[in-house]
């Protein structure tokens, strides 16, 4: 149809076609009908004014009305099952005793019945991938907890436990550390970083509900508490191997780990790898890594089999839980400063039982030393779990002697770091083979290596590290300084406000470990 301004006539354009009676018919139409709203729209006509009010009206309370109290918005009747972080709590509520001492009482259900928390919608944070975490039966989790009272066969572990897993708060550290930062130390036990993580885990920023959304999956199994009780009693194989395999029969059972066959889950084992090595029926500890579906799970480890690609170290739970970046730069600086007066230390027992026991050794040149060092006794275990004299001890030395433990590794090595003390070591396997995503990548930018059997022969420690320069002992302390969150775990379940603690880079390498395996030349088995 031409267009009805066209006003033209016929003759003055020959080559248009004549208007059809149809369409002079809809041009009349048309004009009428403008005719008679013409008077209607009219400004000297006073209706115009209402409708246009009213119009206006209309149009304001349709665009403001998202703003109103009484939302339409779908997003508010959305509930998540996340927990938060004040009502996920795994460790004991604290009740008096009638013999005045204190007992688990009630476990509050955030391992299993999960509130609401606010999920991350910055879809960046979880590049390397979202964790799913599998609502195992109480019996592998808190129903070990609340049997705390016989989780060690010579005291109860219900102290311990308190607190999220860290313990007690510490006592005995007036004027040692910065009074607003006493709150942040507690007795905290060597063993209890399954506690730890799984807290940490159900609170994650890409931890996800539904499993089909996940990359990652976490067995919140409490594998070394569940096996600490049988390790120095006269228990069977079948005893200490119990929960471990009915974890595994639960776990293999799920979808997730049948699609997989285990290669995307992890759980963590809070105690040394080779307490679940056994290997025959009479030998000590359990045989859960060896049992079968437990083979291409990775697992987390305070120490780790160097030749067993999933066996990943973490580090010991130390005392000092910071509650935010402001503790960890206060500490910081704290550790910086402090005077040191002692070159070097030793915090430990001599280990009587062993043939040329090494820690004798390192004890006899420390005595030796003519005041350059200083010596905690640790003798009958009073160094257990930490003490005031042994954070003292490495706030006022330069360096810190750490032979290997009962095994290749001990908590004092990070215990010593955290201080801010320079750590000597005799074994590479206690710590350059274990835990490389946690410290430098230079093991001589932060400590010192001693062989040990030049040790035995003759070698003065203390020549050794008086050969050092106060600038390369400084370059050195600053270091371990740089890397202290790397080695503590923060007191808030959601973690620091942006500084990684030891908790956030295991979880990163894991995921980060899981996306690697489906690239392209990963081989699996």
């Amino acid at each position: 149809m031409l267009p009805l301004s066209d006003q033209a006539s016929p003759e003055s354009h020959p080559h248009r076609k004549l208007r059809t009676p149809e369409a002079l018919d809809g041009k009349n139409s048309f004009s009428a009908f403008t005719a008679v709203l013409q008077p209607l729209f009219s400004p000297q006509n006073p209706r115009s004014w209402i409708l246009l009010t009213v119009i206006f009206i209309q149009i304001f309370l349709l665009c403001n009305l998202r703003n109103f109290p009484t939302s339409f918005s779908l997003r508010s009747h959305v509930r998540h099952n996340f927990p938060t972080p004040s009502a996920v709590n795994c460790a004991v509520e604290q009740e008096p005793a009638e013999n005045g001492t204190i007992v688990p009482t009630t476990f509050q259900q955030g391992i299993v019945d999960q509130p609401e928390i606010q999920n991350s919608s910055n879809q960046d944070e979880c590049e390397s991938g979202k964790v799913f975490v599998y609502d195992l039966p109480r019996t592998f989790n808190q129903e070990i907890l609340e049997n705390c009272d016989s989780l060690n066969p010579w005291s109860s572990s219900c102290d311990a436990l308190v607190n999220d897993g860290f313990g007690r708060i510490s006592n005995g550290l007036d004027g040692l550390v910065p009074e607003n930062l006493a709150p942040a130390w507690y007795w905290t036990d060597q063993f209890v970083s399954e506690i730890i993580f799984h807290n940490r885990m159900l609170n994650h920023k890409c931890r996800v509900l539904e499993p089909e959304s996940a990359t990652a999956f976490y067995i919140p199994f409490y594998a070394g508490l569940a096996v600490g009780k049988y390790l120095w009693s006269n228990s069977s194989a079948r005893e200490r191997d119990r929960h471990c395999k009915m974890m595994l029969e639960w776990v293999h059972n799920q979808p997730s780990y049948k699609r997989s066959n285990g290669w995307d889950h992890f759980i963590t084992m809070g105690r040394i790898t080779w307490d679940f090595r056994r290997s025959k029926d009479e030998d000590w500890g359990s045989s859960c890594i060896y049992m079968p579906g437990m083979r291409n799970i990775s697992r987390l480890l305070i120490e780790r089999n160097s030749w067993d690609y999933f066996d990943i170290g973490v580090p010991y739970p130390t005392g000092f839980h910071p509650r935010s970046d402001s503790d960890v730069v206060q500490w910081r600086s704290f550790v910086r400063e402090r005077k040191r007066n002692t070159l070097f230390c030793f915090a430990g027992a001599p280990r009587r039982a062993f043939k040329k026991d090494f820690r004798g050794v390192l004890l006899n040149q420390c005595r030796d030393a003519s005041g350059s060092c200083r010596l905690v006794n640790c003798t009958g275990g009073r160094c257990s779990n930490g003490t005031s004299a042994i954070l003292e001890t490495f706030l006022d030395s330069d360096f810190c002697l750490q032979p290997r433990g009962d095994s290749f590794t001990r908590r004092s090595i990070f215990d010593c770091m955290v201080a801010g003390s320079i750590p000597v070591f005799f074994w590479k396997r206690t710590a350059y083979a274990q835990y490389e995503w946690f410290l430098p990548s230079e093991p001589g930018s932060y400590s010192v290596y001693i062989d040990r059997n030049k040790v035995k022969n003759g070698t003065s420690i203390k020549a050794v590290l008086e050969s050092y320069s106060k600038e390369e002992v400084r370059k050195m302390r600053e270091k371990v300084i740089e890397f202290i969150p790397k080695f503590v775990y923060a007191k808030p379940q959601d973690g620091l406000e942006s500084i990684n603690d030891a908790f956030d880079v295991a979880t990163e390498g894991v995921l980060r470990r899981f996306k690697e395996q489906e690239e392209e030349g990963f081989s699996k088995w």
